[in-house]
């Protein structure tokens, strides 16, 4: 794994010195780059982001999908085809991650599955040898950040990026480096928000395991439970065992940009206004409705406004997620597809639109941002660019979202944080909600 790393390291160096001596663009850049090598990847989870994965790997230059993985053998089924129609040939189908990271010409993986697995996936993958593309959440638990870093820090020469594709919107990088350079003032609160129409989930039922699914494999780490019908698709996001509610699933999204602008890191306090508003007879067991206010040294604040069972458009003029920026000359929206500079008085100053259009609140979220994330993160294995968002980064904006969902799991009520650290003040709340109880043999461990 070595000899391969510093091979395609050494000949993504090589090419990258003559293109830049050529004076290319760098689009022309990103795709012959890695012509003198390829990137072997396997892809774990082949549901709703596998196809962003399928379609952007055909506009990254010499990129094979080498293996699919999914505990669903339909899906699995599904993948493969998918491979062959956009690529023309047929990746190796596995269930069980673990006997891909074992193949030795296999130099990353993407993890894209439920959020339990996510963090010790990634884990067994850096131990394996293996660079890693990671999907928002990066962990279940706050334990878990301090864990990913540790791994990533024993194994530095190996990739980790962060799934926050927005870091990799030249709109973003623009009109944030602006906001850093005082185009607004002084800046002191940042708006998160979501909003979308999630409907009534089913009455979970327990049934028995069906014979397409390998339900040890899907829970994997977490402690095993008996198999309820709604838990093969999207909706074990509603449940704590396998998922972090909305906050995890979509709000790092936004907590992460709002935490750049505002050149912040972990909170003082943070307190959440978490309610089930709708259908509350039905199987969801979470808030689906979210208000968190983050406190930051010097009176900077960070709000997370959730209404994912309410699409009524708050921010009428900016879609249904983005962050709006306030300072004390100004304000700035941004989302994954541009931004609007408005003056004190609320004059639109100036407005950048992405020529390629990312999803905003589809399922799956494809776009553009995930072609230019995914085109860092094989430059970055190449040697020829630094990670847009690597594993620290991710890490602490997946915190925020940990810490809004303990303050609700508490009552909804204030939660002191050192702001340095990260950890929740009162001891009793750390031993309770830091870290989480994996089945036995799973726990990520760094050796």
């Amino acid at each position: 794994m070595e000899n391969r790393r510093t091979f395609i390291q050494k000949s993504g160096l090589a090419a990258g010195l003559m293109i830049g001596g050529m004076g290319m663009s760098p689009e022309s850049y990103a795709r012959i780059a890695g012509a003198n090598d390829r990137i072997r990847t396997a892809i774990m989870g082949c549901n709703r982001r596998y196809g962003t994965y399928v379609q952007g790997f055909k506009q990254c230059e010499n990129v094979e999908i080498a293996y699919v993985c999914d505990v669903d053998k339909r899906r699995q089924d599904v993948a493969v085809a998918a491979v062959n129609k956009a690529h023309g040939y047929y990746p190796k189908a596995e269930k069980d991650i673990r006997k891909i990271l074992e193949q030795k010409d296999v130099d990353a993986i993407f993890v894209s599955c439920p959020d339990h697995w996510h963090t010790p996936a990634a884990c067994m993958a850096l131990q394996a040898g293996k660079n890693v593309y990671l999907e928002k959440p990066l962990t279940h638990n706050p334990r878990e950040g301090e864990i990913l870093i540790e791994f990533q820090k024993k194994y530095p020469n190996l990739k980790v990026q962060s799934g926050n594709q927005q870091r990799s919107s030249f709109e973003s990088q623009e009109i944030i480096q602006e906001i850093h350079k005082g185009a607004i003032g002084e800046v002191f609160q940042a708006t998160a928000y979501y909003g979308n129409a999630r409907d009534r989930v089913p009455n979970p039922q327990k049934v028995p395991v069906p014979e397409w699914l390998d339900w040890e494999l899907f829970q994997g780490p977490a402690p095993r439970t008996d198999f309820l019908d709604i838990w093969a698709d999207y909706n074990w996001h509603w449940y704590w065992n396998f998922g972090t509610a909305e906050t995890g699933n979509n709000a790092m999204h936004e907590l992460d940009i709002a935490r750049w602008a505002l050149q912040v890191g972990a909170p003082q306090e943070v307190t959440s206004y978490g309610f089930k508003n709708h259908w509350k007879d039905d199987g969801w067991v979470m808030y689906d409705t979210m208000d968190a206010t983050l406190l930051y040294p010097g009176g900077k604040i960070i709000k997370w406004d959730c209404k994912c069972r309410n699409n009524y458009q708050t921010f009428k003029d900016a879609g249904g997620r983005g962050v709006i920026v306030y300072g004390s000359d100004g304000t700035v929206f941004l989302d994954r597809n541009g931004y609007a500079l408005y003056d004190r008085g609320g004059k639109k100053i100036r407005s950048a639109q992405s020529k390629e259009k990312s999803s905003t609140t589809g399922l799956g979220g494809e776009g553009y941002l995930d072609l230019l994330h995914q085109r860092n993160f094989f430059a970055s294995i190449r040697g020829t660019a630094q990670l847009t968002s690597p594993v620290e980064m991710g890490v602490t904006s997946t915190l925020l979202c940990h810490l809004i969902n303990i303050s609700y799991k508490e009552g909804n009520k204030p939660i002191a944080v050192d702001p340095v650290t990260g950890h929740l003040k009162d001891e009793s709340l750390m031993k309770k909600h830091w870290g989480r109880e994996y089945e036995k043999g799973w726990e990520p461990i760094l050796s």
